[in-house]
């Protein structure tokens, strides 16, 4: 039995979009449909291809439930191991989270202030001593070997990432229930947790990665700067965000569509003033490229909303200056079809995570943080984590600026991480990384991955994308919205020049 998938190959992308629909709990949203969108002029050719089902094209069977009973013994229900390294500089899970510091507001919900601020760095890495520690900074040497000033400084490694006992019970199932099908492409089978506790493939982690919780609805206002070579560094965006998760909603006890939407988000600029009043919808469903990314767009002064597919892959992020790609927001967002995955296992590595410090005005402001070259090394913290290595390579027939990519993702949270992005000459092209903290122990759990920060090794130029760093602007939780926010509707109803 033979599978035949077709999709539109277009000249001016040279890449591969599948026609269809998609929607937020299982349907489409609003008026505006796909058959509205002007196909590109220039389509050179229907490309279909057949996959038996018994082979990649077909579904990748869940572990067994003897592998499964390792979740809640060794390892954690979501598939960290629960000890700490011999070392003892990764400590054991404890599922504790964190409360918030005498010094936090809930006046100011997004303002973080550091609950580990006594605490001192272990030690630096510099470029003088970087080569010891080689086997934990992978890509990260070339920042060291391009900047002799760049600094690391470690500190002790918290696991602080908790989840709801829901979203724990969901993941458990998931473990024999869910299931990757056309090339991983799409999910079934499966409930509202992570959905490989016990990844086998590169394809799984990145799903791990791409359907991490930070909660079922959370909100924010942010702003993304680019720092130039010379050290000069303008704002780029500031946003009021929406973002929720139809996939994690505690009240659906029986597995997900393929068609309900694992992360939507709403973007109005707000600054600066040529952007005002622009506002973005995308939408990303469990079946991401049969269904496919669903983008609306409204742009002041055309008084209307169109549909923009183009802002998938690596279409330049509009907030990012050239510096980041669309699929580069949140280290690693949108289908994963372009690539070739390959998981390399789990290894320890240094990565950004329980970065308050950043969230925080009154001790990094971004005129603080935004050095030339890289943040400023007194506002980062870096510490010891357990990861899952997957390397992506760029499938043949397929167009991407990086023809090969390394991601990072811990074991606890994998929305915290780090990529290494590679041009088509084998050359570090853009290193990515995270800006993770938990949310506190009363908010219900889940981790901000909104802040992300790219370095583009060939300019000298870096993107801080998504600072919460000044006064005003913060993620926090909130309760979920009606689709109607998310809605092609919502953006032509609000929409003022």
């Amino acid at each position: 039995m033979v599978a035949v998938k077709c999709w539109i190959r277009s000249d001016l992308s040279n890449g591969f979009r599948r026609q269809g629909h998609s929607g937020l709990q299982g349907h489409v949203v609003g008026a505006v449909e796909y058959k509205q969108a002007r196909l590109m002029k220039h389509v050179s050719r229907l490309i279909c291809f057949a996959a038996g089902l018994a082979t990649a094209g077909g579904a990748l069977a869940a572990i067994s439930a003897e592998e499964a009973k390792q979740l809640g013994t060794t390892l954690t229900v979501f598939g960290a191991e629960k000890a700490g390294n011999k070392e003892g500089t990764i400590p054991p899970y404890t599922g504790e989270g964190v409360k918030p510091p005498a010094s936090y507001d809930p006046k100011e919900p997004g303002r973080r202030p550091d609950p580990f601020a006594n605490e001192k760095p272990l030690f630096s890495i510099t470029a003088q001593n970087a080569a010891q520690y080689a086997d934990k900074l992978d890509g990260m040497q070339e920042m060291f070997k391009k900047y002799p000033n760049f600094r690391m400084d470690i500190y002790p490694s918290h696991r602080t990432m908790t989840y709801p006992k829901w979203v724990l019970d969901n993941t458990l199932k998931n473990a024999t229930a869910c299931k990757g099908v056309d090339n991983d492409l799409k999910l079934e089978g499966c409930y509202g947790g992570l959905p490989f506790p016990i990844p086998k493939t590169g394809a799984q982690v990145m799903w791990m990665k791409l359907t991490s919780f930070e909660a079922q609805a959370w909100q924010g206002n942010s702003q993304s700067w680019v720092v130039a070579n010379d050290g000069s560094s303008a704002m780029s965006a500031a946003d009021d965000v929406w973002q929720q998760s139809w996939y994690y909603d505690p009240s659906i006890t029986t597995p997900a569509s393929p068609k309900v939407t694992f992360w939507a988000a709403r973007v109005d600029d707000t600054a600066p003033a040529r952007k005002v009043g622009q506002k973005l919808v995308l939408i990303d469903p469990l079946d991401t490229l049969g269904v496919g990314r669903r983008a609306y767009q409204y742009v002041p002064g055309q008084r209307r909303v169109k549909l923009a597919p183009d802002l998938a892959y690596d279409t330049p992020a509009p907030t990012a200056g050239g510096v980041m790609t669309m699929d580069d927001a949140r280290v690693f967002l949108g289908a994963i079809d372009r690539y070739d995955w390959k998981l390399l296992g789990k290894k320890e590595k240094y990565i950004m995570y329980n970065n308050f410090k950043m969230t925080d005005h009154t001790t990094c402001k971004t005129d603080v943080i935004q050095t030339k070259s890289f943040a400023n090394p007194d506002c980062v913290r870096w510490e010891l984590h357990r990861v899952w290595a997957v390397e992506g390579k760029l499938k043949a027939g397929f167009r991407h600026i990086y023809a090969r990519r390394l991601f990072y993702w811990d074991e606890d949270a994998f929305g915290a991480g780090m990529a290494e992005n590679y041009d088509g000459g084998g050359k570090l092209y853009r290193i990515g990384t995270a800006v993770t903290y938990p949310y506190w122990a009363n908010e219900g759990a889940g981790m901000s991955f909104d802040n992300n920060i790219v370095y583009d090794l060939q300019t000298g130029n870096w993107v801080n994308n998504g600072t919460t760093a000044n006064p005003g602007t913060g993620w926090y939780t909130m309760k979920p919205a009606s689709a109607l926010l998310y809605s092609p509707e919502a953006l032509a109803g609000e929409g003022i020049r």
